[in-house]
Parts: C-alpha cells; sequence; structure tokens
C-alpha cells in the first residue's frame, strides 16, 4: 500500500513491489471442495495475462465497458482488476447489450444473458485450476483458459489510466478508479482490516459494493488478504471454524 496510489491497478503495483510471495486471495468453493491460494506475484500475472488480451485481442479502448456475469471467484478479481489496469469500466452485473465486451460464467442463465452483447463474449468454466471448457466452450464464446495463457507476462497501457475516469459500476453505482480507492482504504479498518498481515473471510457476492470492498479492494488496499468463499452456506459452521482457525483469519463478512 503506497499512499500515492490512485486506482486499483496502483495498490496491486504497490504490493507487487512490497511482497511479492505474500497470499492475496485464497479461494474456497465449498460446492466443490476446491482450494486455490495465489501469491500476489501469481494473482498479478493473471492480472496482466488478462489485461493484454483486453487491450491487444479485444481491442478495449479507455472508457469501454466491460460487463461481467461473474460469481465471487478468484478469477473475477483478477479480471476487475485487467480491467482497472487498461482503463475501461467493469460493470458488475451489467447489461450485456450495452458493453463493448461481456464475460460470462457457465451457468446457462448468465451466457444466454450474455448473449445480447455484439462485441467479443468470453466465457469462464470456472473449473479448478483455471480449466477449460470440456469438450468446448458454448457457441459464440471465446474460452478464457484457452485465450489467456499465450498473453504477455508484462502488461503496460497503451495510454495512462486516469484515476477520476469511471473505473467500476455494481449495484448500479458508478465509481472512479479514486474513489474506489479512497472508499477501500477508508473502510478497511471497519473490515478489521487493520493494516498488513490482517487477514479477512469473506462470503459476500461480489454483486454490492460491500461484497467487491471485504472480498478483494479492502485487502488490497490495506495491505492484507482475503479468504474468498463462495457457496460458504454450504459449509458446516464446524468447517467455517475450522478454516478460520487453519487460514489465521483475523476478520470475517458473511
Amino acid at each position: 500500500m503506497n499512499a500515492t496510489d490512485r486506482t486499483p491497478a496502483d495498490l496491486l503495483s504497490s504490493a507487487l513491489a512490497a511482497d511479492p510471495g505474500r497470499p492475496l486471495v485464497t479461494f474456497y468453493d465449498d460446492a466443490t471442495g476446491e482450494r486455490v491460494e495465489l501469491s500476489v506475484a501469481t494473482f498479478a500475472n493473471w492480472v496482466a495475462k488478462t489485461a493484454n488480451l483486453l487491450q491487444d485481442e479485444l481491442s478495449v479502448e479507455p472508457g469501454d465497458r466491460v460487463a461481467l456475469l461473474l460469481p465471487a471467484h478468484w478469477q473475477t478479481a483478477v479480471w476487475l482488476l485487467a480491467c482497472a489496469s487498461v482503463g475501461v469500466v467493469a460493470d458488475v452485473a451489467g447489461d450485456p447489450g450495452a458493453a463493448d465486451v461481456v464475460v460470462s460464467g457457465p451457468e446457462p442463465e448468465s451466457l444466454a444473458a450474455a448473449r445480447a452483447c455484439s462485441g467479443p463474449r468470453i466465457a469462464l468454466a470456472l473449473r479448478p485450476l483455471g480449466g477449460r471448457f470440456a469438450p468446448a466452450p458454448p457457441e459464440g464464446f471465446a474460452d478464457y483458459a484457452v485465450e489467456v495463457p499465450g498473453q504477455g507476462d508484462r502488461f503496460v497501457p497503451y495510454a495512462p489510466v486516469d484515476p477520476e475516469a469511471p473505473a467500476l459500476i455494481v449495484a448500479g453505482r458508478e465509481f472512479s478508479g479514486a474513489e474506489v480507492v479512497e472508499r477501500a482504504r477508508a473502510e478497511a479498518s471497519g473490515l478489521g482490516l487493520t493494516g498488513p498481515g490482517a487477514r479477512i473471510l469473506s462470503g459476500l457476492p461480489y454483486d454490492t459494493w460491500e461484497g467487491l470492498s471485504a472480498g478483494l479492494y479492502g485487502p488490497l488496499a490495506s495491505g492484507g488478504s482475503v479468504v474468498l468463499c463462495r457457496h460458504l452456506e454450504r459449509a458446516g459452521a464446524g468447517v467455517v471454524d475450522q478454516r478460520i482457525e487453519t487460514e489465521r483469519v483475523s476478520a470475517t463478512a458473511r
């Protein structure tokens, strides 16, 4: 965390410079038993590749809108930071018909809604370890897991990202990159993220600011980390308590 950081991408760059090996996102899916831990360096590498995909392959430009029809998931967090890196607007659960690009999870209802986008459509299988669709992606969609590995490991935007430009839309509210950073910083202590090393377990969805703050931006802004849980309601109380102890969680948002 650096006092001069003005965008979410700045926050990630500062985290990478400070301690690239520390955990940033630990993801659990209590419907499948999946657990994935991403260090700052690994997460930043996924972000760089995804940002290159957006900029070079999908030809998005600052100010374009990317509709994210995705659940709370580590790959969703990657897309949010990739959009911030390029300077495009991440529209969480936004209208695909008004978007320049749409990114959908594998759920049939999301894929059906995503077809309203006249621009590029990307589908995520959300399989463990970022696996591909099998045997093939849905018709009319590119498979993220096929497209992203060949992208560059270093990202440089063609134009500097304006911190005051729109960066995020969630639950109908628009935020600039600077507003995301400022609000995440201001709210971090209230979430129990009191500084570097703090670790929050979040079972909140990503379709509200509260979910995004607890599940991504707050930990990033405070030098902390998140244990992001999907389908937490399927885990028994004993499982959650054990996870809190095992993962050395210091705060929760459920």
